[in-house]
């Protein structure tokens, strides 16, 4: 009986790690299709493990996002335009990678229409920005 259960949970962390890899691999399409499948949502959820969430992000029109509890690290998938800091302004375009701090006001503006990045949350909520 012991060995039935040891193999049958070597069994279930084999399905979960398999699993995870399965959930681990996405592409900008398939991000994309995934956010079009709800009218008017802007941000899907993708990914989630530990501490990190991945996320596709793809405003059009403007960006009203707020200061985020998390540090963000961006991936411009698409397109290009201009990444406001809360201090400054940068350009950036398809396949820059742009950090955003917990609790910094920041926005993408003059971005083109076919704009997209993949959004990666992660460390620890900053009390502060909520």
């Amino acid at each position: 009986m012991k060995d039935e259960a040891s193999f049958g949970a070597a069994v279930a962390s084999a399905m979960d790690e398999q699993t995870l890899g399965e959930r681990a691999h996405f592409s900008v399409a398939g991000a994309l299709r995934r956010l079009e499948t709800v009218y008017g949502v802007r941000s899907v959820t993708l990914f989630e493990h530990g501490g990190l969430q991945v996320k596709m992000y793809a405003p059009r029109g403007r960006d009203s996002q707020k200061p985020h509890s998390r540090d963000e690290l961006y991936v411009v998938a698409r397109g290009s335009g201009v990444f406001f800091d809360g201090t400054s302004r940068r350009r950036f375009q398809t396949g820059d990678v742009i950090f955003a701090p917990a609790g910094i006001q920041h926005r993408f503006e003059d971005f083109t229409d076919d704009f997209a990045v993949w959004v990666m949350f992660y460390g620890p909520e900053d009390d502060a920005s909520r």
